[in-house]
């Protein structure tokens, strides 16, 4: 499966922290992320990540191409909820997963559900939407 992984400023630790505790899982699938967060992420949890542009500098935009080619399953968000910057500059990104049934993760609590039921394959209908 595709794995968006964006996360905003004050929240890139947690997510490496989540992408080291369940590295076990997402070796499993190809991550995709923005710039920043992808090469943390690699480094931290040594994953392979395709690396978009800066959300602000394109990569949202290169992140909701994907949604829309129905080539991306699952997207994990970490929003920091005291940044209204994050909201407006990915609200597109929202609107497109809900509209394509795109399971999303704004929260640690979350995310760690999503994964949890990718690995268990509650999330293998997505193969019969592709």
């Amino acid at each position: 499966m595709n794995i968006a992984l964006i996360a905003d400023d004050n929240k890139k630790k947690l997510m490496e922290n989540l992408c080291i505790a369940y590295r076990h899982i997402l070796c499993k699938h190809e991550l995709y992320a923005t710039a920043t967060t992808g090469r943390l992420v690699s480094e931290a949890a040594n994953l392979n990540v395709h690396k978009y542009l800066a959300g602000q500098l394109g990569g949202s935009e290169q992140l909701g191409a994907q949604i829309i080619n129905n080539d991306l399953d699952v997207m994990i968000f970490l929003r920091d909820p005291a940044s209204h910057q994050s909201y407006e500059e990915y609200s597109n990104l929202f609107r497109l997963c809900d509209t394509h049934n795109i399971p999303v993760a704004t929260n640690l609590a979350t995310a760690e559900v999503l994964l949890l039921a990718l690995d268990r394959g509650d999330l293998d209908w997505r193969n019969v939407v592709r």
